[in-house]
């Protein structure tokens, strides 16, 4: 069923990119490609509920050998940190085909690459191989930098020739670190489970956790490597700044907890204070930034900046119930980022600008756009973290589980928390509010085509809110095992490590 999920979607896209014909409407391409993404879904919901929640290993493991030479095999497993990625891509994917255009220009070039990047990012997540990760994870490269070059903004180019550097750069580092590892551990094998038996010293483990926070910090990303994100996200069209924000953000941190603190536990002790310290500078900041936004879509760029500095937070804590507050954050923020890009564009294509300065009162039930609007006032308060909504559940778990070991860091992001309301209440002041402008309030009608992914979306933010519980029992099991796994270990500087 994990081969499924990976080869149903690029198989999906390979027929869509080379069915025979030239004069097939664009409106039957995309009623394929939401045919295969909706069995990708639906598969993936069957794995959720099959999942067992009280075993703490890799569930429904397919293995093939593959090329015994290089120490590469076909290896795959899903446990409680990846299965809500799962059906988060999944269900983003579903989404981004459904809110596409049914006028996109080369559409069977843009729904195969959106089918791609859903089997790359799934083959990712389930890889038991490093190797074999690796090459999930660069697959999703070259289709999402089409995506954001052909079809974004007017500064596309830029920003899909940026987001190819930054994420190739991204890749290397992984690279190397990933053979270096198995060359130190002399271990004749890339397989997951054969590494994590190995002994490397502190001193070597720190090297080569360098390499992977560098790797992923980029793709997550944290502050200084965060400059391609507001060109990528703000010139890709609405549903893809979805996958990139709400799928392939999630990549990083997912890596960084399941290679950094599940490879290199001793030297992950070691550097923790320094990433809860960076953890919350980079939420801070992208706070900050955020409130000097004058395009609404650039401030959500940053805002997701300042949220996924929380997950980094946690994982320095390393605490059961940190780790537990990671993985739903990392879910939260992507069903809470997708419905914020959905309602930007859609007010964008509505109204004609995304500049605060030039919109108003769209919260008018006669000629504004209500139901938009509202929900936008429901996005901006699970993000700033509102109780009954999943931000807050996500983010107070967080927070309660990494305040124990980092008190300093844990108070700085919970005083973000408290900038994420005030630049959300600037945004929905400005936008939601005031009096609408008599000669260009025309706006078109919102049909229910537009409504139907935000309404989803919204009913999970609300559902989840009320009922944690289905948002924390799938990953409770993994983290606790992953954080017995670890010794308990003496304080250690880096300059210690080093000395030894």
């Amino acid at each position: 069923m994990l081969s499924l999920l990976i080869w149903f979607p690029i198989i999906g896209a390979i027929i869509i990119g080379f069915w025979p014909g030239k004069d097939i409407p664009a409106s039957r391409i995309r009623l394929g490609a939401l045919a295969v993404a909706g069995f990708t879904l639906l598969l993936n919901l069957f794995i959720l509920f099959k999942f067992d929640i009280n075993l703490p290993g890799m569930q429904f493991r397919e293995y093939i050998p593959w090329n015994e030479t290089l120490g590469l095999s076909y290896q795959l497993g899903v446990d409680g940190l990846s299965i809500l990625m799962l059906v988060l891509n999944s269900l983003l994917t579903w989404i981004a085909i459904y809110s596409s255009s049914k006028d996109t220009e080369r559409p069977r070039l843009f729904y195969s690459m959106i089918l791609l990047v859903s089997g790359g990012v799934a083959g990712a997540f389930v890889a038991e191989n490093l190797l074999l990760f690796f090459l999930f994870y660069e697959l999703e490269l070259i289709p999402f930098y089409l995506l954001i070059s052909i079809w974004g903004g007017e500064k596309r180019a830029y920003a899909g020739m940026k987001f190819l550097i930054y994420t190739a750069i991204s890749g290397a580092l992984i690279l190397a670190t990933f053979l270096g590892t198995v060359w130190l551990t002399h271990s004749h094998s890339f397989a997951l489970d054969a590494i994590s038996t190995q002994t490397i010293s502190t001193g070597l483990q720190l090297v080569l956790l360098s390499g992977i926070i560098l790797g992923f910090g980029i793709k997550i990303p944290l502050v200084p490597f965060h400059t391609w994100l507001p060109d990528a996200y703000v010139e890709a069209s609405a549903p893809i700044a979805i996958l990139l924000g709400g799928v392939l953000a999630k990549l990083g941190t997912y890596g960084l907890l399941r290679f950094g603190f599940g490879l290199f536990p001793q030297a992950w002790s070691v550097v923790a204070p320094s990433l809860a310290i960076w953890g919350a500078v980079s939420a801070i900041y992208g706070s900050v930034i955020a409130i000097a936004q004058k395009d609404i879509k650039r401030m959500v760029a940053f805002s997701s900046i300042g949220h996924m500095g929380y997950i980094l937070l946690a994982g320095a804590a390393s605490t059961k119930l940190s780790l537990v507050g990671a993985v739903a954050q990392m879910f939260s923020h992507g069903l809470i980022l997708a419905i914020l890009f959905h309602l930007v564009g859609v007010v964008e294509a509505k109204v004609g600008t995304r500049e605060l300065d030039k919109l108003n009162g769209l919260m008018s039930p006669i000629r504004g756009l209500p139901l938009i609007s509202a929900l936008l006032v429901l996005s901006g308060m699970a993000s700033a973290g509102i109780p009954g909504l999943t931000g807050f559940v996500a983010e107070f778990i967080v927070f309660q589980g990494s305040f124990s070991v980092f008190p300093v860091s844990t108070l700085l992001c919970v005083v973000t928390s408290g900038l994420t309301a005030v630049y959300f209440v600037i945004l929905l002041n400005r936008t939601c509010f005031g009096k609408l402008n008599n000669d260009l309030a025309y706006y078109p009608r919102v049909v229910w085509a537009e409504k139907v992914p935000a309404l989803i979306l919204a009913s999970l933010i609300l559902f989840l809110g009320v009922q944690p519980t289905w948002l924390v029992r799938w990953s409770e099991t993994t983290t606790t095992a992953m954080v017995a796994a670890v010794p308990p270990l003496e304080k250690t500087t880096v300059s210690q490590v080093a000395l030894k």
